[in-house]
């Protein structure tokens, strides 16, 4: 009898996990998942005529519902000037849209056991003990004054960005953090340690600052792990859900299919191609050695699918379990509790923007969606109550408004028939 209940057990387990879909599936007519062709087709129409006003260069749209792919397509053009039409398996600078995959990284060594949440950060990084808090800086030479924090940073307030820990500003300026990543001869632990000294701007836990929170993380993973972040990320993300080109910089053999950025800066609405510097080919420059845990990924919209459906999955994919169930609810769930974020409708989690029912009446949506994107506006969306992921992607920065992306995730909802 008690071989009769484990072997009943052994078949529940491995039922339930291959009821997970396990890879994209394709050739079947989105109308078998409750979604509708005729009206995917809109999501064409909208953005060809952003691509005709000039508005972007081109994008790739990668929907899926119930792992089963419903639009994988590219639109426009990679470089207008070169005439090379946007394909779908180009390389794209995600920018924030590496915070998940860092946010991932640090939740599996959290499963092993390594760390607790609510460990203070200088107990791995000891350059972020007896933390300070700004008062004050001299906009004339970025001289400051501050007192003691009244408590430490933990690993939680890193992944919730509620540290006091920004993005750029005179006093980072002055001691050469960088924006996002870096092309110098530098590494993450070299710059986090020099940011660790640095005073923060606000005690712990009692503001959303969204900033350079995932960088930390970054070395942190290196600490805990003893590996570089790039080969963590690599050896226990990456290869193990197929994402093939995926990675912090490009091999020369890929350099072509990495898309040419443009910006939109002048009186008239009209992108117009980004003049070349570190924001254009920061992954194909530089000394390639410093890994943005924050902003330095780049990707493919098939690559990023595959690390939202795991997710969507509760943890695994490609036949391999990166994360519990029970920890992607943990990173999904509200952690600010009434802190505000943005306009103050959604949440924030462990990683993620998080709906709320507030929040989900803005647009089309479901509460307990959670989602982010990068500066050159590439974007994703996670639905679990709709068993639905959307990853939209192109590079244009800076632009005179944003709104596209949240259009094309308008367009995949109202194309939900069931």
């Amino acid at each position: 009898m008690k071989k009769l209940f484990f072997f009943y057990l052994f078949l529940f387990t491995i039922t339930a996990f291959a009821q997970k879909p396990q890879q994209f599936t394709s050739g079947i007519a989105p109308e078998k998942v409750g979604m509708s062709t005729e009206r995917l087709n809109r999501i064409e129409q909208l953005l060809n005529r952003k691509i005709a006003e000039k508005r972007i260069p081109g994008a790739v749209v990668f929907a899926a519902r119930h792992g089963q792919l419903v639009l994988h397509k590219a639109y426009g053009m990679n470089d207008i000037e070169a005439k090379k039409a946007q394909k779908t398996d180009d390389i794209f600078r995600i920018m924030s849209m590496t915070k998940a995959a860092t946010s991932v990284a640090v939740m599996m060594l959290y499963e092993e056991g390594l760390f607790s949440l609510d460990d203070p950060i200088s107990k791995y990084i000891p350059a972020f003990k007896n933390g300070q808090i700004v008062d004050q800086i001299n906009p004339q030479d970025s001289t400051f004054t501050s007192h003691p924090a009244k408590k430490e940073i933990t690993i939680r307030h890193l992944l919730s960005h509620t540290a006091g820990i920004p993005y750029q500003n005179a006093l980072y300026g002055k001691a050469k953090i960088p924006y996002y990543f870096s092309t110098q001869n530098e590494t993450i632990a070299e710059t986090m340690n020099r940011l660790g000294a640095l005073p923060k701007f606000h005690e712990p836990g009692e503001k959303f600052t969204y900033g350079l929170n995932t960088d930390v993380l970054g070395y942190f993973v290196e600490v805990i792990s003893g590996m570089p972040f790039d080969q963590f990320l690599k050896k226990k993300i990456f290869e193990p859900l197929g994402m093939n080109d995926t990675g912090f910089y490009i091999d020369d053999a890929k350099k072509n299919r990495l898309v040419t950025v443009y910006e939109e800066i002048g009186k008239e609405k009209g992108i117009t191609p980004k003049p070349r510097s570190q924001w254009t080919d920061y992954p194909i420059s530089g000394e390639r050695k410093y890994f943005s845990g924050g902003a330095g990924l780049t990707s493919t919209a098939l690559d990023y699918a595959k690390l939202c459906q795991m997710l969507l999955n509760g943890g695994t994919f490609n036949n391999t379990r990166l994360l519990s169930r029970k920890t992607v609810e943990l990173m999904t769930t509200n952690q600010i509790g009434e802190l505000n974020i943005r306009d103050n409708t959604n949440k924030f989690g462990l990683g993620f923007e998080i709906y709320t029912q507030k929040g989900k009446a803005s647009l089309p949506s479901s509460e307990g969606a959670f989602e982010w994107g990068g500066m050159y506006y590439t974007h994703y969306t996670i639905d679990p109550k709709e068993d639905l992921l959307l990853v939209v992607m192109f590079q244009v920065w800076p632009k005179k408004d944003g709104g596209i992306e949240k259009q094309v995730q308008q367009m995949i909802y109202q194309s939900i028939i069931d």
